[in-house]
């Protein structure tokens, strides 16, 4: 009876199945942390309730008043979408070679620090610096942000940006990393 030979391959060295984490990979949970700070400042000074710079209208100054709440989620909003843009666009040229998926999941989950940061800071100057809210009406007036969805937009738009611009370079023609 002939047995079948098995052939061990000679060159026998280990893969490694995962690339160490570099210190500076962290930047991607610190940097949107400490700029969601500077956002949420920006937020506060810009949104009706807090400085009212956007609208100037003085009736919306008030951060009682219920005209003022969907324009204040509108500018966090907007802030959120514009900081997960830029994430987005810084990201895509570190999307090749190892340690991607960990990159990515480190903006992720940065916009999401960065988002709850900025949404505190604001909270947190309307009450250092802002007006004291009525206590007769209850502690859901004042400067507070009224749709918490909102602070999924950063991550949100930095994966979509992710996307689409992985999107156009894999349309471009251009050879996949």
């Amino acid at each position: 009876m002939t047995e079948p030979a098995v052939h061990v391959p000679a060159d026998t060295e280990a893969v490694p199945l995962r690339r160490p984490m570099q210190p500076k990979e962290l930047l991607w949970l610190a940097v949107p942390g400490l700029s969601g700070l500077v956002l949420g400042l920006l937020w506060w000074v810009l949104a009706p309730g807090g400085l009212n710079i956007v609208s100037g209208n003085p009736a919306l100054a008030n951060p009682s008043n219920p005209d003022s709440w969907l324009p204040r989620d509108l500018v966090l909003a907007a802030l959120m979408l514009i900081a997960g843009c830029v994430v987005g666009l810084v990201l895509d040229g570190k999307l090749q070679g190892n340690g991607t998926g960990r990159r990515l999941a480190f903006a992720l989950v940065g916009g999401v620090i960065g988002a709850c940061l900025s949404w505190l800071a604001g909270l947190l100057a309307a009450m250092l610096w802002g007006m004291a809210p009525d206590p007769s009406l209850g502690p859901e007036y004042g400067f507070t942000l009224r749709s918490y969805a909102v602070l999924l937009l950063w991550p949100g738009a930095t994966a979509f940006m992710t996307f689409v611009l992985a999107l156009f370079g894999v349309l471009s023609g251009k050879p996949v990393k």
